[in-house]
């Protein structure tokens, strides 16, 4: 890994080196936190978490053929090389932070309350058209995980895809100056983490952390349709590219045509330029994340036929509303995490769904004290949509099931205490070709009910 030896290490952790010196000058070859990925050359950062301390497992790693490791106190009698630093959450992000300077690839930073991942995934898509990319895998966008993603790029890399996401005050902060993006996407200001930011004021200034550090002729590239970015004007001199599906937005989108779930299409302009696109995800909202791209892409000077070809290419990820088909259902597996506007967005989209419209929808967490009525309005919602039931698990989507209810009398409305409770009676809920929607925040574990379903 470029620059990336002991004494560098030592240096940016403002740690103290301990071992051999003529280890000082070699490169770690991999950078790894989970003892079980330990492999010849890597460096091991044992972080301190709440049930376990990875300090035990320094001696297996170093087994494994690891370079060195670090550690928060002194190590007795350890014959191996070692770095002692005062915590190793922050020395994991000190490196990351050394390290993606070294290498000068640029970064495209990717954060908002709904449909950062698919986001992401459009604009990766999109750009490896003509760069070698890397993006984010997983749940990889917090104060661990970024920097986990940094260490996996290598020198033959050109781009960085890296999703951000935050919870309070100051996290933006602290993930910006370790990705220091050269372009800033937002894709929108909902209600996500409202017991830490209080309002959607307070999530837009929280999201706008992300501009700290953007590079001085750096690029922000905003949703224009969203009430709360289209206010931001610029940011130290730098004018945000908008996208939307208005034309007083830079890069727009018109005939929107729903093909179901097998997918959106839609005319996407840039100035003069204007193709249409089959978008192969379902929604709405799968609109804006290929405008978004298109904005992107456009930046790093890709041409429309490859703007097109990257958004016709896009694959779903597992828990992002993937199609299941099976013999009995078509599941549409959105169960990785959910907020108030993605549930909506997505009991929208079911609406396109054949045979019964059956949602299986559970708690949604870290709203704050309006918990209970946002869980309310998506109810109230999901009872003007068209679909045919509505089965609600969890102590808060009590609250979700009483609106629907009201809502909509017609609509067979179900209530489940528990995901347990639910599993035990799911298979008498369901029909064969139906079209079902598992989506509820990741705390729900629903994954579980998505295997049940491919089971039956």
């Amino acid at each position: 890994m470029k620059n990336l030896t002991l004494e560098h290490i030592t240096q940016v952790c403002g740690g103290t080196y301990y071992g051999p010196a003529d280890k000082m000058q070699e490169e770690v070859q991999s950078v790894v936190t989970d003892s079980r990925k330990a492999d010849k050359g890597c460096l091991f950062v044992p972080i301190v978490g709440e049930r376990v301390d990875a300090h035990r497992f320094i001696p297996q790693v170093m087994e494994a053929g690891a370079l060195a490791t670090l550690s928060e106190h002194v190590l007795e009698s350890a014959d191996f090389p070692y770095i002692v630093v005062e915590s190793s959450l922050q020395a994991v992000k000190d490196i990351a932070e050394f390290y993606l300077k070294q290498l000068q690839i640029p970064v495209v930073g990717i954060t908002g309350s709904v449909g950062k991942t698919s986001t992401k995934e459009v604009i990766a898509s999109v750009l490896s058209q003509k760069y070698r990319t890397l993006k984010t895998q997983g749940n990889f966008n917090n104060e661990l995980g970024l920097p986990l993603t940094v260490f996996r790029l290598r020198e033959e890399d050109e781009l960085a895809v890296l999703e951000m996401g935050i919870s309070d005050f100051g996290e933006m902060t602290r993930l910006a100056r370790i990705a220091r993006p050269d372009t800033c996407v937002i894709t929108n200001i909902g209600t996500c983490h409202l017991e830490n930011l209080g309002d959607r004021d307070g999530v837009l200034r929280a999201k706008t952390e992300i501009f700290k550090f953007l590079t001085k002729d750096g690029h922000i590239v905003l949703n224009g349709d969203d009430d709360k970015l289209s206010t931001v004007k610029d940011y130290e001199g730098i004018s945000p590219v908008f996208f939307g599906m208005n034309g007083e937005c830079q890069v727009y989108g018109d005939q929107i045509i729903s093909r179901g779930l097998k997918g959106m299409t839609c005319t996407i302009h840039m100035g003069d330029v204007v193709f249409t696109v089959d978008i192969p995800m379902p929604g709405r909202h799968m609109v804006y994340n290929a405008l978004a791209a298109a904005a992107v892409g456009r930046i790093y000077g890709l041409t429309p036929e490859q703007i097109k070809a990257g958004i016709e290419s896009l694959e779903p990820v597992s828990g992002r509303f993937k199609m299941i088909e099976t013999e009995k259902f078509l599941i549409v597996d959105d169960c990785y995490n959910a907020n108030p506007m993605s549930m909506k967005a997505s009991l929208d989209v079911l609406q396109d769904g054949a045979g019964r419209r059956v949602a299986i929808l559970g708690d949604m967490g870290e709203l704050g004290t309006d918990e209970a009525e946002l869980h309310r309005e998506v109810g109230e919602h999901a009872g003007k949509c068209r679909i045919d039931v509505l089965i609600c698990t969890g102590a808060l989507c009590k609250n979700m099931a009483k609106a629907a209810a009201e809502a909509n009398p017609s609509l067979e409305v179900i209530y489940e205490p528990d995901r347990e409770s639910l599993l035990a009676h799911l298979k008498k809920y369901v029909q064969k070709e139906d079209t079902i929607l598992v989506k509820a925040s990741h705390f729900m574990k629903f994954e579980e009910v998505v295997e049940a379903l491919q089971k039956m």
